[in-house]
Formats: structure tokens, C-alpha cells, sequence
């Protein structure tokens, strides 16, 4: 799932609120942070994550890889910060409900 820019923004602004939940430090990424993402994730769709001074990681290298190993999609990256979406495996618990990209319905 390809994120729009309208349904991107949408996120940032949730994700304004939120609080640090996922640090990559020293160890980098392993199966026990993937985990903890995926956890993260199923639990509340839209997470924040930062990459703390001694990572050997950028926010972004961070981002796009647990993109990757969690499957789900980088809202932004601002910093040390990073902020992930998915959508909760359950479509009756969904927490989010993103906008509908009106251009592809003409």
C-alpha cells in the first residue's frame, strides 16, 4: 500500500502527538526490534521511532529498514525521528481511517 501525499499529512499530524516508543541504539536492527516494531505497530498502526547518537544508522536508513522487515510504510523522517504506519491485521480494530484519494475515482 502506496501512501498518498493527502493521507500522508493526514498521519503526520497524528503523529505529532505521539510519544518516542522504538529506539535504535548501538545494536541496530535485530529480530528482537523488528518484533518490537511489529508489536508497536499491531497495537496502535502509527508509531514513532528515533535513532539514538551512538546507532551507526540515519533516521532514514533506520526507516527504510524496518520498513522492509515489518512490512509497513514511513510516514516521515525529520531528525533522529521516524514515523511508521500499518494498518492493524484486523479490519473490525482498525484505529485509523485514512482519507480516500479522490483523484482515482474519476
Amino acid at each position: 500500500m502506496e501512501l498518498t501525499s493527502k493521507q500522508r499529512a493526514q498521519l503526520r499530524g497524528m503523529a505529532a502527538n505521539l510519544d518516542t516508543i522504538v529506539h535504535v541504539g548501538k545494536d541496530g536492527i535485530g529480530d528482537n526490534l523488528v518484533k518490537q516494531v511489529n508489536d508497536a505497530l499491531e497495537a496502535r498502526e502509527l508509531i514513532k521511532g528515533r535513532v539514538l547518537e551512538n546507532s551507526m544508522y540515519t533516521a532514514r536508513e533506520a526507516a527504510e529498514e524496518l520498513k522492509v522487515a515489518a512490512r509497513c510504510e514511513v510516514v516521515q523522517v525529520i531528525g533522529s525521528k521516524f514515523v511508521l504506519f500499518r494498518y492493524q491485521h484486523n479490519k473490525d480494530k482498525r484505529k485509523i481511517e485514512l482519507e480516500k484519494d479522490r483523484k482515482r475515482s474519476v
